[in-house]
């Protein structure tokens, strides 16, 4: 059973800095992408960025290009997301993700596991 486990979200101040994990188990995740959206009350829950498991090609959201870094440590089946110089703006629930089929980076649709959820809050 695949489980993906997020953590580090919390409360920080615009312009501040957050790492969220996600702890991936259940299987073998090389050949999957793994990515990260997220999703604010009253709104839909958009891509935020994404990494292929093997290559560690990676893709970012036009809104966090240049603030935040997706990142994979293979030996403990984990994925990271970096993100610096938070806005309010990004104030959101954050969901790791896992995609079986590498297709559809950005689009919800292609991922076929997900996370529970960790909540991201930016003071201005």
């Amino acid at each position: 059973q695949v489980q993906l486990v997020e953590s580090g979200g919390g409360l920080v101040q615009a312009g501040g800095s957050l790492r969220l994990s996600c702890a991936a188990s259940g299987r073998t995740f090389s050949g999957y992408v793994m990515g990260w959206f997220r999703q604010a009350p009253g709104k839909e829950r958009e891509f935020v960025a994404a990494i292929a498991w093997s290559s560690g090609t990676t893709l970012y959201a036009d809104s966090v290009k240049g603030r935040f870094t997706i990142s994979r440590d293979n030996a403990k089946n984990t994925v990271y997301l970096q993100m610096n110089n938070l806005k309010p703006e990004d104030t959101a629930a954050y969901f790791c993700a896992a995609n079986r089929r590498g297709t559809t980076w950005g689009n919800r649709s292609g991922y076929d596991y997900w996370g529970q959820g960790t909540q991201v809050t930016v003071s201005s």
